[in-house]
């Protein structure tokens, strides 16, 4: 297993040694076949997490342990492209009549040590992730489920009693984060799961190599082994494919993608409307338990701005709602833009005119630096005195959730409900913006308990209509999400960050 650490100056030493030795990279994608061919390592690269990552399933918070987790391990459904549930270690799921009980059928499925899954499994891993004492990503999203009355009907059969009627429940099968482990794990230092790839080695910080799972129940992966490489700056990301140390860069820039795209030595992929970008107003407290001043951040943004500086035009204005063109999604609320004049009287209104105000962002995210400099310069137009502060990459998402008044924040795909399940309830774990409304809570029950699909969208349509008005999320655009790849990969999917899809490598090969 490679120890490299990827960063800068070993890529511009790597060149500069190369060009010396009057050595160029070649690319090797002119005789790279269209046919899957199996064989071969896939070097993937992306942004990490530090020295402390885990590989334990349950705490994937970062797209690069997200990666990690659906190679190692499955759920019981997943996100398909447009963002509907696809079956995958439930081979069926049916309600009763109240929707207050679902059954769930597994497929015949294996776990890495040749062990079947089994209801047991899926028992133990859905309690390990409700357990109070600690705080899983997917913790939420399993809350309904009345656990201690769940049982295991057979061992291919689930049978899950929730605390009330719920007609969204296949979502929280596919809950980001909700993965089956073996009946007992609670350690991943050698993980075992039911995914297409098996664990090798592991170096915290710095890489993971995993091996092709020959009994994999979807089909075996075409390459042989898997290795994850971390890099936090995205020009040691772009290097490491250039120079042949990796095959798929993850997260790059728009302005990087338009350098590289004409080149031939790096295919970019565009992932479509992939990534919500946003900033994330605590609602909780000063300044921005003010609406008039929420509402003067909404109008003072100019998205189109945005996309162009930001995005390079890769990409869509936004609503200030979450999920464009997803089931649910509010598409008749008209679109904001700006007026300046109007946000100013806001400010005025508010006794804001002149107010410091901190911007946190930090380089966890391509764009993040981008975005915090044009919007601050456009809040500084409507008499607001906007810094941005540079936070540490490595803990910013854990630094911004609880701390702060007003920070960049994105999101990958998922369905507009579990959206609002994990950011906006007054219980959500990952409630960024600090939205606890009651009265919101209760539609957002009331909707869950619908059978009635007409009746169930009105309800969301009204909740959606509430977070445009008062809401803390400023939603200015969808990203198209950036790959760079090498020519000799082949197979890469057009799938939304998050989905099943998205940074899937078992179904990818070298040419």
């Amino acid at each position: 297993m490679s120890d490299m650490r990827l960063d800068r100056r070993a890529f511009l030493s790597a060149a500069a040694a190369m060009a010396l030795a009057g050595c160029t990279a070649q690319p090797t994608g002119g005789a790279a076949s269209s046919q899957p061919t199996r064989g071969g390592r896939l070097r993937a690269v992306f942004a990490g997490g530090g020295a402390q990552e885990s590989l334990d399933p349950h705490l994937a918070n970062l797209f690069l342990e997200a990666s990690r987790s659906k190679a190692m391990f499955d759920k019981l459904a997943d996100y398909g492209t447009d963002v509907s549930i696809v079956p995958r270690l439930a081979s069926r799921w049916e309600p009763d009549a109240e929707l207050s009980t679902w059954r769930i059928t597994l497929r015949e499925a294996a776990f890495h040590d040749g062990k079947p899954v089994r209801a047991a499994d899926v028992l133990h891993s859905y309690a390990r992730i409700a357990d109070d004492q600690r705080t899983f990503r997917a913790k939420a999203n399993l809350a309904l489920i009345d656990l201690p009355n769940s049982r295991a009907v057979d061992d291919r059969t689930v049978e899950f009693r929730l605390k009330r009627p719920y007609a969204e429940f296949p979502n929280v099968l596919a809950a980001f984060g909700a993965y089956i482990v073996p009946e007992g794990a609670d350690e991943f230092s050698r993980p075992v799961g039911s995914g297409p790839f098996t664990f090798g080695s592991f170096q915290p910080g710095r890489s993971l190599l995993l091996k092709r799972n020959p009994s994999y129940w979807d089909g075996a992966p075409y390459v042989d082994e898997l290795e994850y490489l971390i890099a936090g700056e995205e020009s040691a990301r772009v290097n490491a494919v250039l120079g042949g140390q990796a095959d798929y860069a993850h997260d790059l820039t728009p302005a990087t993608a338009r350098t590289h795209e004409a080149a031939g030595r790096m295919s970019i992929v565009r992932l479509t409307n992939s990534g919500m970008q946003a900033f994330a107003m605590k609602v909780d407290r000063p300044p921005f338990d003010d609406p008039q001043l929420r509402k003067a951040m909404f109008l003072l943004a100019d998205r189109s701005q945005m996309i162009d500086s930001v995005l390079g035009g890769a990409g869509q204005v936004g609503n200030d709602l979450f999920g464009k063109d997803y089931l649910y999604y509010a598409a008749d609320i008209p679109q904001r833009t700006p007026d300046l004049e109007q946000a100013k009287w806001l400010v005025d209104k508010a006794g804001a005119k002149g107010l410091k105000i901190q911007l946190d962002t930090s380089a966890a995210a391509s764009g993040f630096l981008e975005a915090a400099s044009v919007f601050a310069d456009q809040a500084r137009q409507a008499g607001l005195d906007v810094t941005a502060k540079v936070g540490n990459k490595d803990t910013y998402w854990a630094d911004v959730l609880n701390k702060g008044t007003i920070c960049c924040y994105r999101s990958g795909a998922m369905p507009i409900e579990t959206h609002i399940s994990q950011r906006l309830l007054t219980n959500s774990t990952t409630n960024a913006t600090k939205w606890a409304r009651p009265e919101f809570d209760a539609l957002y029950d009331q909707a869950v308990a619908t059978p009635d699909e007409a009746k169930r969208r009105a309800l969301y349509q009204d909740m959606q209509r509430t977070l445009h008005g008062e809401g803390g999320f400023l939603i200015w655009g969808f990203a198209d999400w950036l790959l760079g790849t090498s020519p000799r990969l082949r197979g890469v999917a057009n799938a939304p960050a998050n989905t099943l899809d998205w940074a899937r490598f078992d179904k990818v090969w070298l040419g």
